[in-house]
């Protein structure tokens, strides 16, 4: 009985096996516990990540845009009079971002910034007969700008062409003007600049105020519409780590001087549900942890009050306290484990049943079906530590039975 291993174990799985019925409970306890913590992490963390994606698959991460225009008096007070003048906020036309070129030079060598796209956005008016709706013109370089905006996957006829005399508009603005696929367009922008552009795609976000305004042409012509040659009107970032967007942008906003906003700060209200998505998250691990362990604890709690002869006999033949502190504590953890192997099986069964079950009305998926190894294997362990942390109280209470009074009964 030196050598703790073999003598804690063996006597730990004699237990178990001996309280089977409690055993079995117990384990089928833990793995309810760990199935419910493992199916609801990752089907919050599937929806999550499907909001993400459906968010910022349509708008940069960070976009800087040139400051507002700001009126200032053109009388000032003196000494010897009182001037209290009136200064109303100037209307905002189209700028330029001073110097941008230079600014999108710099941010691309920005370890923390993957994609730079300059863009040109103006108000317009699409006339096609006697129709006309009021539009956005976003003016791109596509082979950048589609890498943070992935306006491919959303094209439902055509292509993404962006060249000089092409526009992309959206479902509901194509059956508004009643116009399809090659068909021609009258585009005039606010500053009067006017062409015919020709319709090479047709996209659909999902959303039918995005699908009625926004449209896409290339860089060029935007400018050219805008009577802003040269100029872009913001530039638009993408970073690696989503959630640190607000970080980089206040660090590319002191390093600029332009104004930077990212996708936290414009979408405040979406950000602020999936923070409370992650608390709830949370609770219910937490809460669903607790059970497991008072039920861990119950269960070891019962098993010393049974076998305190067993306890006292061992005592009487040498073993230590610490030796029988071991038996219980090697108890809690082996119900943990098992039952969190279980549970892990059950809870991502229950995932991927539930996923092919749960369907839109097209047939596709709801969510996006992923597989964190991590979130598996942190169940695991966290049951497992449960277990012994559960069995603290009972493996103490047992090694500090005296072996006279325990065999006594």
């Amino acid at each position: 009985m030196n050598t703790w291993a073999p003598f804690e174990w063996i006597t730990a799985l004699r237990f178990l096996r001996e309280g089977r019925m409690q055993t079995l409970f117990i384990v089928a306890a833990v793995a309810i516990g760990v199935a419910v913590i493992v199916f609801m992490s990752a089907m919050l963390s599937s929806l999550q990540a499907n909001f993400i994606k459906r968010v910022l698959t349509s708008q940069p991460h960070i976009q800087l845009i040139p400051p507002d225009e700001i009126a200032r008096p053109l009388r000032t007070s003196t000494r010897t009079e009182i001037v209290s003048p009136i200064v109303q906020r100037p209307a905002q036309r189209i700028r330029s971002i001073d110097q941008w070129q230079k600014i999108r030079a710099a941010l691309s060598e920005w370890p923390e910034i993957v994609t730079v796209s300059p863009t040109m956005s103006a108000s317009a008016l699409a006339v096609r007969g006697d129709a006309s709706r009021s539009i956005t013109l976003t003016g791109i370089d596509p082979e950048v700008y589609f890498r943070i905006v992935r306006i491919p996957e959303y094209i439902v006829a055509g292509q993404p062409r962006v060249q000089t005399d092409d526009i992309i508009v959206g479902l509901d603005l194509a059956k508004d003007l009643g116009v399809a696929l090659g068909d021609k367009l009258n585009v005039t922008s606010a500053t009067g600049g006017a062409r015919v552009l020709t319709i090479s795609g047709i996209f659909d976000l999902g959303n039918k105020g995005a699908n009625m305004r926004t449209t896409f042409v290339a860089l060029r012509t935007a400018q050219a519409l805008s009577r802003l040659v040269g100029g872009v009107t913001s530039i638009d970032l993408t970073v690696p780590d989503v959630y640190a967007a607000e970080t980089i942008a206040l660090a590319v906003q002191s390093a600029t001087g332009v104004e930077a906003d990212s996708w936290i700060k414009t979408n405040a209200q979406f950000f602020t549900a999936v923070n409370a998505q992650q608390t709830s998250n949370t609770l219910i691990r937490v809460f669903v942890g607790l059970s497991v362990a008072f039920g861990i604890a119950s269960v070891l709690v019962v098993s010393v009050i049974q076998r305190q002869k067993d306890i006292g006999i061992l005592r009487a033949m040498g073993s230590s306290r610490g030796q029988i502190l071991r038996v219980f504590l090697v108890q809690g953890g082996l119900l943990g484990f098992l039952g969190s192997i279980v549970g892990a099986a059950m809870g991502g069964g229950a995932y991927m049943f539930w996923h092919s079950y749960l369907r839109q009305a097209d047939g596709s998926e709801i969510f996006p079906l992923i597989f964190e190894p991590s979130l598996y294997v942190n169940a695991v362990l966290l049951a497992a530590l449960t277990g012994v942390a559960a069995a603290a109280v009972p493996a103490l209470r047992a090694a500090k039975l005296d072996p006279v009074v325990a065999i006594r009964g």
